[in-house]
């Protein structure tokens, strides 16, 4: 096995960023996945979520890009939008000192938007299979030149009904492609989407149960449905976990939880598709950042919640689709760190359990229900944690981001200016080289350029009497 990024023959660049972002050693999926998909072979991965294949595809992706090519040289699919924007922000942080683009497509974001952005330079586009397809009919993704496309959780858009457009996404794509498909599980549907599309690819599958054994905990308490927030209340009392996500089956529970976990002042918020897409990515971004500690969500939440420290996920109700327990319960245990998942069910579900126990291959250890006892002496404990002022964590990106200043200039597209334009006045800067210029945005009438390594200063400063092209632009640091 690899012990160590630098074994692989990765450009300075990417070592950098791997650096910065704390990456040291590879997970499992990475030390397997990499050193192919370098060669640029085609790939079938079966593996558990959490196991850290964002950067298995993502490290090899953001090495194989061409900067100099201004069309989208990479198509990554997701299940969801939440996951689309987690990989867009990792595959960001990967290529950021090779200046490496990322676009996100998905739904109830504005396409007009999403548009423009696809005119500019794009290197790498994720997104969710009907808007990515959308995009593509209306001739907005141009995909001739298109070498890459992943499917992510491909099981799990089999799931929610978007094998079709997968599919029809496929079809229109340039054969002469590298593909690889990643899943936690692997239906037929999905295997013989491999078979048809697939240039004899390569297999990789992790031992997943040793991991979900080994890492978490499992249990499941028996109680009826209109015990389960009592239950709730003293499960959590006797847990006291620093981070929990609480898994409801529709829309309306999550609502009613959260609104008595509120009434009762613990520190929490929701999650679920029904809501705002801004107020979905505000609510995660304030959970990693461990602002408050119980996420009650939906399993379309499941997905892209990528939370290191998460210490217990509870299952309100139990799922209903087997792949769905693994998928809550992967939440927790992430990142080589342990975990605890319990069930809650209720007399009538024993054939979903049934499902389940076969499907993960072990039976859920039956816990007892806490007593008065246990509870009344975890209290004094449980409600010192719940008024501590939370110790905000920083992202994964904070370390990597120190150094860089964004620069906003009042020009872009309308007045003739190109990313190289930029790069030319910038690098002959004294004390500054292109190495120091980050990812470029031209939009219509301005454009946006991140300074790296420091230098974001020293470049302002010289640019407010520097033209660019004959053209003298205004110039401010952009907010962020």
């Amino acid at each position: 096995m690899n012990a160590n990024f630098q074994d692989y023959d990765l450009s300075p660049e990417i070592t950098k960023a791997l650096q910065a972002l704390n990456y040291l050693s590879p997970t499992d999926v990475q030390a397997k996945v990499i050193p192919t998909a370098l060669k640029s072979k085609d790939l079938i991965v079966v593996s558990q979520t959490g196991s850290g294949k964002t950067a298995a595809y993502g490290i090899p992706l953001c090495e194989k890009v061409v900067w100099e090519e201004n069309k989208p040289q990479c198509l990554i699919l997701t299940p969801t939008r939440e996951l689309a924007a987690q990989v867009r922000e990792d595959l960001t942080n990967i290529g950021r000192f090779k200046r490496v683009k990322v676009t996100a497509l998905f739904g109830k974001q504005s396409f007009a938007k999403q548009k423009l952005e696809l005119k500019q330079k794009t290197h790498i586009v994720v997104g969710t299979p009907g808007r990515v397809l959308d995009h593509i009919e209306k001739g907005t993704f141009p995909i001739e030149e298109i070498k890459y496309l992943i499917i992510d959780e491909a099981d799990e858009m089999l799931n929610m009904g978007f094998i079709d457009q997968v599919e029809a996404i496929i079809q229109k794509l340039p054969t002469d492609r590298v593909t690889s498909v990643f899943s936690a599980t692997m239906p037929d549907e999905v295997k013989k989407l491999c078979q048809t599309y697939m240039n004899s690819p390569f297999e990789i599958e992790i031992e997943a149960s040793g991991r979900t054994v080994d890492r978490i905990d499992h249990a499941l308490l028996m109680t009826k449905d209109e015990e389960k927030y009592a239950l709730l209340k003293d499960v959590t009392t006797v847990e006291n976990p620093d981070s929990c996500i609480i898994f409801c089956r529709t829309q309306e529970r999550v609502d009613d939880v959260m609104e008595q976990l509120d009434l009762d002042e613990y520190p929490c918020d929701k999650l679920h598709g029904g809501m705002y897409q801004e107020d979905r990515f505000a609510v995660m971004d304030d959970f990693k950042r461990g602002v408050f500690r119980y996420l009650v969500a939906t399993d379309v939440a499941a997905r892209g919640i990528d939370v290191e420290d998460v210490s217990l996920v509870i299952n309100y109700d139990i799922p209903l689709e087997k792949e769905s327990y693994v998928h809550r319960t992967g939440r927790t245990g992430r990142a080589g760190k342990s975990g605890m998942a319990i069930t809650f069910m209720t007399p009538f579900e024993e054939r979903y359990l049934k499902e389940i126990e076969e499907y993960i291959g072990f039976q859920l250890p039956r816990m007892e229900k806490p007593s008065i006892e246990e509870v009344e002496r975890m209290s004094a404990a449980f409600h010192e944690k719940l008024n501590e002022k939370p110790e905000l964590k920083e992202t994964k990106s904070a370390a990597l981001n120190k150094g860089i200043m964004k620069l906003y200039f009042n020009g872009g597209k309308k007045k003739k200016l190109r990313a190289l334009d930029f790069v030319g006045t910038i690098a002959k800067i004294e004390g500054v080289s292109a190495d120091d210029i980050g990812i470029i945005t031209i939009e219509e009438n301005a454009s946006f350029v991140e300074i790296l390594n420091g230098k974001g200063p020293v470049v302002l400063n010289a640019m407010k009497h520097t033209t660019i092209k004959g053209k003298k632009l205004k110039v401010y640091q952009a907010k962020k």
